[in-house]
């Protein structure tokens, strides 16, 4: 089934108002997660919904907190989420750094103790509608062991790279296993087998079955130990920078709270736009694969939110009916 975007959105506002979310707050939370769903990351909007909803009842969230600024360096601040809304911090947190970014031509916001972001892409959106180039990661509860170990030690720590351009912003939104859990678990709803190997099962086997994987927790790195190595250098950065708690720690809680984000913003009047369209076009300039296309980073979200926006946004119909009787 699908429902329009306002309805989506208004639903979403409605269930935060009742949880005592502010006005304001509840208006960035309820557009981040319609915008989610509107771009087809159902797996960080009404997919992911109810799971905030939990955490919020639970008090791991704290709805009225304030973000506060703990030290500045030049161009460089550090901040503590004091546990608010993820999307709500990470929204201060990106303008903060976009303000500082376009009077330093570089502005850097390291943030510790806080939550959730949703889809990290939003906030590569945001710097790029802002015309920054904006850089971006967080660290995750542990969920992918490291390349040779079978146990989970890494977190899933995502990575956002963003440039502006006015055909269409390049925005790359990359997990560092080959299916995020939401991807998986969108797979496993609709019962469908990934289109690669995204991990393995309980024998130690490479398989597409969404729920063979989430079950033996090892989803496949991207790179395999590239991405490994990755998502170990992404937490010991953030903890360098924030002084945050690490995947260990937040892994040690029992739930994924308190992580630690980073929100990088460069700026400059000129972006070499012909230079990147050269890129795009060469790019594309091969032959296809057959039955693929070449498409750049951000391209398939630009097109599922003008197709969404115009026939509706799919949701699960189960999840949709628990979300009006909240």
């Amino acid at each position: 089934m699908t429902v329009s975007y306002d309805n989506l959105k208004s639903e979403f506002k409605r269930i935060l108002l009742k949880l005592s979310f502010s006005e304001e707050r509840a208006e960035i939370c309820a557009k981040i997660f319609s915008d989610n769903s509107r771009d087809g990351v159902y797996s960080h909007g009404i997919n992911r919904f109810p799971v905030f909803v939990n955490y919020v009842k639970q008090g791991f969230i704290d709805v009225a907190a304030e973000p506060k600024l703990l030290e500045q360096n030049g161009p460089i601040e550090k901040w503590d989420g004091q546990l608010a809304p993820g999307m709500y911090n990470a929204t201060l947190a990106m303008d903060r750094a976009i303000t500082l970014a376009k009077s330093n031509g570089i502005g850097c916001v390291v943030l510790k103790n806080t939550n959730h972001w949703m889809r990290g892409g939003t906030y590569g959106w945001q710097a790029a509608d802002a015309g920054c180039i904006g850089i971006c990661f967080s660290n995750t509860i542990a969920n992918m062991p490291p390349w040779g170990g079978r146990e989970p030690r890494l977190g899933n720590n995502p990575l956002v790279i963003a440039v502006p351009r006015n055909q269409g912003h390049i925005v790359l939104d990359m997990a560092m296993t080959q299916f995020s859990y939401g991807k998986l678990q969108e797979y496993d709803l609709k019962k469908q087998m990934l289109p690669v190997p995204g991990g393995y099962d309980d024998s130690g086997n490479l398989t597409t079955n969404p729920a063979d994987i989430m079950k033996s927790q090892r989803p496949l790195p991207v790179g395999f130990w590239k991405g490994s190595g990755l998502s170990f250098m992404l937490d010991v950065l953030l903890t360098a920078l924030s002084g945050g708690r690490t995947t260990a720690e937040i892994t040690n809680s029992g739930h994924e709270t308190g992580l630690s984000q980073c929100f990088l913003c460069l700026y400059q009047h000129s972006y070499s736009s012909s230079l990147i369209e050269e890129i795009l076009q060469y790019s594309k300039s091969g032959m296809n694969a057959p039955g693929s296309t070449v498409l750049y980073p951000g391209e398939r979200t630009l097109a599922t939110r003008q197709k969404n926006m115009s026939s509706g946004i799919p949701v699960n119909e189960k999840i949709w009916s628990a979300m009006l009787e909240m």
